[in-house]
């Protein structure tokens, strides 16, 4: 027979429309033969051998293929769902010993849940390989199987041996993510999204300079302003004005040469249980009231009549634009819209009334557009 009437019988004997040409999911040096005896396997877009033994008809080979092929996949999907919802039970502030029935009961499905994500891993690794483009490793998702098993095989392996593995059992976090290797729907959309982020560097880029230029006008026009504060007129005192006696919301004062909207002369009277103290400090050194119908009580907020810088920001020194790192935190805060308005308020009691036009355009710029 000769090399035409061969090809021409084995593109017969192939199945689904393949060609022995470009047709073939396999790899092939051009041998007819091998050609045939690639087609004629179970499963012919995996590797015929692994580990240098198992062909696909091989058990425990074939065993593993068929679990692969069927109904594990959902089996497996169930035992993901079962783990997310043992992980939203677990109270880590109560279980600290875990001597209730109900951690116990939540740590054998745990165990469970381990072992079954163990058997699978060995399960696809001797149904599919390890190495190769079609093997087990050749997925990223299954090497993020493979990350998750061996953390929880050195967080077994520690067990009781006094070593803190807090931040191992961190990647049980991770275990709901293998949902994305079992839904073809999830996995593309979740892969479409990788494959989109590198185009948002312009974005990304934009939005660092636009965070540059805000910062270094916010560091300009206010560093240092945000720690003034109201001290006593005696300069012996270092002790400034507080609201409450708390500092979460600073009584934040603008200099003489500022023009903000708060200064020394707007603190209010001091109160003692529901009156005011209308007494001066000249009544008490004269030991005599001068003014009987004034309650009696020292309004001593009334010197309070320096303002200076002190050493805190608000907030514990969160809240500041002393240099450009802690400009960007508080315009971070500002496009988050979360507390933002604070924020306006003591720059502008600080400094001027008209700072209001930098927080309202930072928030169109970056919050509106930006950011969406």
């Amino acid at each position: 027979m000769n090399r035409e009437n061969l090809l021409s019988l084995n593109k017969l004997d192939l199945p689904g429309g393949l060609t022995g040409s470009g047709g073939a999911s396999w790899e092939s040096t051009g041998s007819v033969a091998e050609v045939k005896e690639n087609v004629q396997l179970p499963y012919p877009s995996l590797a015929p051998v692994v580990f240098f033994w198992f062909h696909q008809s091989t058990r425990p080979r074939s065993w593993c293929l068929a679990l692969v092929s069927t109904w594990f996949e959902r089996v497996s999907m169930l035992v993901i769902l079962l783990n997310c919802v043992t992980l939203g039970m677990f109270q880590p502030c109560q279980d600290l010993e875990c001597n209730t029935d109900r951690c116990s009961i939540l740590q054998a499905f745990d165990d469970f849940i381990f072992a079954f994500f163990a058997v699978e891993m060995v399960v696809k690794m001797v149904a599919l390989g390890i190495f190769g483009p079609k093997c087990y490793l050749g997925d990223t998702w299954n090497r993020l199987d493979l990350f998750i098993v061996m953390a929880g095989m050195l967080e077994y392996s520690l067990d009781g041996h006094n070593v803190s593995f807090s931040a191992i059992r961190i990647v049980r976090v991770l275990r709901p993510l293998r949902a994305i290797n079992r839904v073809p729907s999830m996995r593309i959309l979740v892969t479409l999204l990788l494959d989109t982020l590198p185009m948002l560097g312009n974005v990304l880029l934009l939005c660092f300079f636009v965070f540059f230029i805000f910062g270094i006008v916010g560091v300009q026009l206010w560093a240092g302003l945000l720690r003034n504060r109201c001290f006593f007129d005696n300069n012996s005192v270092s002790e400034y004005y507080r609201l409450d006696e708390a500092d979460d919301i600073p009584f934040i004062c603008s200099t003489t040469r500022e023009n903000g909207m708060l200064h020394c002369s707007n603190i209010p009277k001091r109160r003692v249980g529901r009156a005011d103290c209308e007494l001066t400090a000249d009544n008490v050194t004269d030991l005599v009231f001068k003014d009987p119908p004034h309650h009696g009580c020292v309004n001593w907020n009334l010197y309070y009549n320096n303002c200076s810088a002190s050493e805190h920001n608000p907030h514990n020194g969160a809240i500041n634009f002393d240099n450009i790192g802690c400009a960007w935190i508080a315009i971070f805060q500002v496009i988050t819209l979360e507390g933002w308005v604070d924020i306006m308020y003591y720059v502008m009691d600080a400094h001027s009334f008209y700072n209001f036009i930098y927080f309202i355009f930072l928030i169109i710029v970056s919050a509106q557009y930006l950011i969406n």
